[in-house]
């Protein structure tokens, strides 16, 4: 038997747990002796590194359509401290210290989260599609990962054609998405929205020397425990004459929803 944490017996002790484990996050920020990302230009830098695309509704979540205009809203709040924010050489880009900044004025509304893995309502919920969409970006550009927390479990099929385990989940007080500028040049981040998609792109002030493909290799979905989970490997391959090919990392994740009766589910 799982053994439950004092927040999940005592509910009314996680707001309380929540103002700590900020106060440590954010206190650890300051003292970690990096130089965070803040500046957000007023102009645009002229080259583009990446982009990348993600539809704002998913109908199939099995919850009031009202929580994905909700999501579509928080996204929207949130892209107005992200846009066209600049990632200096030397600088470390964080999701949470980007939106910190003034926060006791953004009023986000109710987003669908999974938490304490069961699928639920929250405030600001919805964030991690703009993570996953900044972590795609970051992928494909010379900036080093620095952290990144994969979703445990997925809930719904990824939205595209695009490679999967290309997510990061943030959630304030726990986990962050970060990278590093370790190089030369100087980058951007470029966030628009029409009716039905948000749209990044990652630019920078000199003409990229490489660009990256992300990729997927070695898929496959196991049976362990009763659950059903998914394992595959992410690979990025420079589009140059080299072509070199590096494995990032193995993926792996619950699945939370039905499978085709096509795919082969391994037992363990």
């Amino acid at each position: 038997m799982t053994r439950k944490r004092v927040t999940q017996l005592f509910p009314w002790l996680l707001p309380l747990r929540r103002r700590q484990r900020n106060f440590c996050f954010y206190t650890g920020m300051k003292l970690d002796g990096r130089t965070y990302a803040a500046q957000q230009a007023e102009g645009e830098l002229p080259f583009v590194q990446a982009e990348s695309t993600s539809p704002l509704y998913n109908e199939n979540t099995g919850f009031d359509m009202k929580y994905q205009e909700n999501k579509v809203f928080n996204l929207k709040l949130a892209a107005k401290k992200l846009d066209k924010l600049l990632i200096r050489p030397g600088e470390t880009f964080s999701f949470w210290h980007a939106l910190h900044k003034d926060s006791k004025k953004d009023v986000y509304k109710d987003g669908l989260v999974v938490l304490n893995g069961q699928l639920t309502t929250v405030s600001g919920g919805g964030l991690c599609q703009m993570s996953n969409l900044l972590f795609d970006l970051f992928l494909r550009s010379p900036l080093i990962i620095a952290e990144r927390t994969g979703h445990g479990k997925k809930e719904f099929p990824d939205p595209g054609e695009g490679p999967a385990g290309i997510d990061a989940t943030v959630s304030e007080g726990w986990s962050d998405l970060k990278v590093e500028n370790q190089g030369n040049r100087v980058f951007q981040l470029r966030l628009s929205f029409d009716k039905e998609t948000i749209y990044g792109c990652l630019k920078a002030d000199s003409q990229p020397e490489t660009y990256y493909e992300i990729f997927n290799r070695d898929m496959e979905y196991y049976r362990a425990g009763g659950k059903i989970y998914q394992s595959v490997g992410v690979w990025r391959r420079a589009k140059d004459q080299c072509g070199e090919e590096r494995k990032l990392y193995e993926n792996r994740c619950e699945i939370g929803y039905s499978l085709s009766e096509s795919v082969e589910i391994k037992e363990d």
